[in-house]
């Protein structure tokens, strides 16, 4: 087993640090926050550095680095703003594109990323009464005689829904019923007629800007779907397993900055003559803390090792995800403690971070549709293994 990093892995962390001391320091995310905008310049300068093309292949002018690496950058960017980063939209969005989209699509999309740095699309895929229950969903498709098809329907938290120039909608192919499986995805321009965006407020992550989104015969062809005609579940279940190692590889970023607000505070800060970092209740949470961010980089990197050896991270991704969105709630949790009453303010970055990882837990499957994907391939697991 080598753990260690390549010199090009250590100098994209290295030059990433440089990128948020540069954009992202103490104020401006507190602005970030408060506007619920990240400047455009730094978005621009993600991409222009290159960190923005991680994953995606060459012949689209990407990077062309594997799923570990872009882990690596997402976790990196996380840590050193102390913020929860648009960046995995990014990283998804130009999975789904490169993995399923045509080069048209591709050389289009990565066109405007690239004059923008906004992230080619939102992704439209929970509704009101289909979050983890997916095949609930009511939004679809009919086609119409001149061969366009019609989409209707709501969608809801569509992350950056009102920045990207597109929406990646997945939708039922004429039947809205609960039985029809056959779903497609479908790039939908922000501005086409029909579309109607609505902000969310959310008690977290208010650097990215969350939409419902309500469709009203919204017109689109067969230029505008992404993959094949009916393939839109199954692309997605292939997504998910990556989404959600990078939205563990957020939450592990995360709680490393918890842990280095809060164990830099304990060292500095002095109650009854001394600092309180000296006191055992202090260096037990610490201890606790720096266990489970171990724990989990440990997961992360194994989980993402495996995906790109073309290694079943069926059970494995759920579990990691599980295990690592808890623990980065607990850290974040237990640093805020340590800060007291300063890290309940907006003047210290931890409360952010408390509320920031709280939404984790729901992000790219929640807890508890974690253990019903990984829980049923345990039972079979094991029991394969009675002798």
């Amino acid at each position: 087993m080598d753990y260690s990093l390549t010199d090009n892995q250590k100098q994209l962390i290295q030059g990433i640090e440089g990128y948020c001391a540069e954009y992202f320091d103490k104020d401006a995310v507190a602005e970030m926050y408060r506007t619920a905008h990240i400047p455009d310049e730094a978005t621009k300068a993600w991409v222009d550095a290159e960190y923005g093309l991680l994953g995606l292949p060459e012949k689209y002018g990407g990077a062309g680095a594997d799923r570990l690496t872009v882990g690596l950058s997402i976790e990196a960017a996380c840590r050193y703003s102390g913020a929860t980063l648009p960046f995995i939209n990014n990283a998804m969005d130009l999975f789904y594109l490169s993995q399923f989209g045509t080069d048209d699509q591709v050389c289009r999309a990565v066109e405007a990323y690239r004059e923008t740095g906004n992230t080619p699309f939102a992704l439209g895929i929970s509704e009101p009464q289909a979050g983890s229950d997916t095949m609930n969903m009511s939004t679809y498709s009919t086609r119409q005689p001149d061969g366009s098809y019609l989409l209707n329907g709501t969608k809801t938290y569509l992350a950056l829904g009102t920045v990207s120039p597109a929406m990646l909608i997945l939708a039922k192919d004429e039947d809205p019923a609960r039985e029809n499986s056959n779903i497609s995805m479908w790039l939908v321009p922000r501005d086409s007629s029909g579309v109607l965006l609505k902000p969310m407020r959310k008690m977290g992550q208010q650097i990215i800007p969350t939409s419902l989104c309500t469709l009203t015969d919204v017109r689109v062809t067969e230029a505008d779907r992404l993959g094949e005609a009916g393939g839109g579940f199954l692309n997605l279940m292939k997504g998910l397993e990556t989404e959600r190692c990078f939205a563990a590889c957020v939450g592990l970023g995360l709680s490393q900055a918890a842990m280095d607000d809060a164990a830099r505070y304990a060292s500095e800060h002095i109650c009854f003559g001394k600092p309180i970092g000296n006191y055992q209740l202090i260096q037990e949470k610490l201890c606790d803390m720096e266990t489970k961010i171990q724990a989990s980089r440990n997961w992360v990197y194994r989980t993402l090792w495996d995906l790109d050896n073309g290694i079943s991270v069926r059970t494995s991704s759920a579990l990691m995800k599980r295990f690592v969105a808890r623990s980065a709630f607990e850290v974040a949790d237990d640093a805020m403690q340590i800060l007291g009453g300063p890290g309940y303010t907006e003047d210290t970055r931890v409360g952010r971070i408390w509320a920031d990882t709280r939404g984790n837990r729901f992000g790219a499957g929640t807890d508890e549709i974690m253990v019903h994907i990984a829980g049923r391939q345990l039972v079979k697991q094991y029991k394969r293994q009675e002798v």
